[in-house]
């Protein structure tokens, strides 16, 4: 059940945003955010083929969960440090696609930085801005960025055959169960980072 209640949301929008960023066979890939969504777009690159994932996080925890999901290096650094790390531990100038799954300005900054040229991001962290940064990065690389709120129910149809088959656990990311009249105090958990993702059970 907790994996099948993650198609209507987070492995959903994880989803969404490896295809935004034409995530496939053999390519790179470097997921910005540690969050459920960010590791469920670190199974979902898995699932589609990515031959490298890189998982920019800092949260212990939560990375270890996205290794065993598919990421195959994680890098705790932000900003241009944390962007160098990357280059090093490819050995190239960037990545193939960069999803980013926070909504801050940096970390589209990175996703677009991270990019080779030619490459794709995509987005589905809500942005915290009205203005899309680095353009002229973007620009010059000629990155295609796409995103946005995720189809989740026409996602389902694709999803749902490996879920059930057992090929795939996103409802992992499920730390925390409570009843539903302590939905409050999951919300809260959530934004204190004192829980990943709450189930809320009637």
């Amino acid at each position: 059940m907790p994996s099948l209640l993650t198609l209507s949301d987070v492995f959903g929008t994880g989803h969404h945003a490896a295809v935004s960023a034409q995530v496939g066979p053999g390519k790179d890939v470097a997921v910005i955010g540690d969050g459920a969504v960010g590791l469920l777009a670190v199974l979902a690159a898995r699932r589609l083929g990515a031959e490298r994932i890189v998982l920019m996080g800092r949260h212990k925890d939560r990375t270890d969960l996205g290794r065993e999901f598919g990421a195959t290096d994680v890098v705790a650094e932000r900003g241009e440090e944390g962007e160098q790390k990357v280059r090093d531990l490819l050995g190239t100038d960037g990545v193939h696609s960069a999803i980013e799954a926070v909504g801050y300005e940096q970390s589209l900054t990175s996703a677009i930085n991270l990019t080779k040229p030619g490459g794709h991001v995509g987005i589905v962290g809500v942005p915290q801005s009205g203005e899309l940064p680095n353009l002229a990065q973007k620009f010059m690389k000629n990155v295609t960025v796409a995103g946005g709120i995720a189809p989740t129910q026409a996602n389902m149809y694709e999803l749902l055959p490996d879920v059930l088959d057992g090929r795939i656990e996103p409802g992992k990311v499920f730390d925390r169960e409570i009843p539903l009249a302590e939905t409050p105090s999951g919300y809260r958990a959530m934004n204190d980072r004192e829980a990943l993702k709450v189930l809320v059970r009637p």
